[in-house]
């Protein structure tokens, strides 16, 4: 049997599983899928876990079911190329012929002293779920710092005023405007629903200190009762641990095929690949796409195609609480309720196909 091992059960994984668990997959192929937790997680959606507006259940898709595919609950420490094995937690060692890295990210706090120490996250279930708590143990007038204003930070603040309308909220940008690389009505939309919402975005902030109850945002102290950290995401550490080639943020340097260029039975999906674009489900499914049709050629023992298609994003998605929402698609601007019921739809449709 040919062993193929996929690490992590995100986004990636799960459409290349989607792809292959199906009546053309080579009955000498067996699949092992190992992750933390038995399902897969809409990471997506945990914004919404962690501001108390969504239940755990909302957010959990199952696992597929397959005579070819074995999932192993456990934690990897090491992942070695050269023995072509993979270690957990527990003792257990996997090999693999084949294996495919998709074991997402952790926060980056960019060396800032106490970030990693006060702080809360929304990387995994776990912690949004520890976030939640936090948040909700919170008494009236309580002052909730957000550091970062990517769609993270926009939808975490947005939905975090719904369900605590008495929060003091403060959201801290790097940019003189929400969302500085889309148009600017994008952002004027963004902001306008901010400031209608009474929520302060801190323009151009810089946090170089982050204390138990107080934040250092250039030369000011600023008091808070909780701090969210959404500033940005680096590969998890045992991928950072992988002898190879890294880019930008510790990502890992990837060949035209999304595999490591000195171990080409190695792939990399999702947060951990070094790619032009900014990480995210999107991008990681349709690397997901192409790597599957690699393996399949591989298989077979066909020749590689010289090129793989350029990778093509059809826009993002984003909401401002349960009503209201913000999008860009094929270079247009689409806001208001409509946006908000195009991402609701995307999300329905997406647990039908994968649930």
């Amino acid at each position: 049997m040919r062993k193929l091992v996929l690490l992590g059960a995100g986004y990636g994984n799960m459409r290349i599983l989607l792809r292959l668990l199906t009546k053309d997959l080579p009955a000498d192929i067996q699949i092992t899928l190992i992750d933390r937790t038995p399902f897969h997680s809409l990471k997506t959606e945990f914004y919404a876990l962690a501001a108390g507006t969504a239940s755990d259940s909302v957010v959990r898709v199952p696992l597929p079911e397959h005579d070819q595919l074995t999932v192993i609950g456990g934690e990897v420490i090491e992942i070695s190329t050269d023995e072509r094995c993979v270690y957990l937690e527990d003792g257990q060692q996997v090999e693999y012929d084949e294996l495919v890295i998709g074991l997402g990210c952790s926060d980056n706090y960019h060396n800032v002293p106490g970030a990693a120490e006060h702080t809360y996250s929304i990387q995994t279930i776990g912690k949004s779920r520890i976030t939640y708590e936090k948040l909700l143990g919170l008494g009236s007038g309580a002052t909730v710092g957000i550091v970062g204003a990517g769609l993270s930070g926009i939808e975490l603040a947005s939905e975090l005023r719904e369900s605590r309308p008495d929060l003091k909220i403060k959201l801290f940008d790097r940019s003189p405007r929400i969302l500085r690389d889309f148009p600017e009505r994008l952002s004027n939309y963004v902001k306008g629903w901010f400031d209608e919402h009474d929520v302060e975005v801190v323009a151009e902030s810089n946090i170089t200190k982050v204390e138990a109850d107080k934040l250092h945002n250039h030369e000011e102290t600023i008091s808070v009762d909780a701090v969210v950290w959404t500033a940005g995401i680096r590969p998890v550490k045992v991928v950072q641990n992988i002898d190879t080639e890294k880019g930008n943020s510790g990502r890992l340097v990837l060949n035209r095929y999304h595999q490591l260029p000195a171990h080409e039975n190695v792939y990399v999906v999702g947060d951990c690949a070094d790619l032009p674009y900014a990480p995210s489900a999107q991008v990681a499914e349709v690397q997901a796409e192409q790597i599957v049709k690699v393996l399949r050629h591989v298989w077979n023992d066909e020749q590689l195609p010289e090129e793989l298609p350029e990778i093509k994003l059809k826009g993002f998605l984003g909401s401002l609480g349960k009503k209201q929402g913000f999008a860009y698609l094929a270079d247009r601007t689409v806001t208001g309720r409509i946006a908000r019921l195009l991402k609701s739809g995307l999300l329905w449709m997406y647990k039908r196909h994968n649930g």
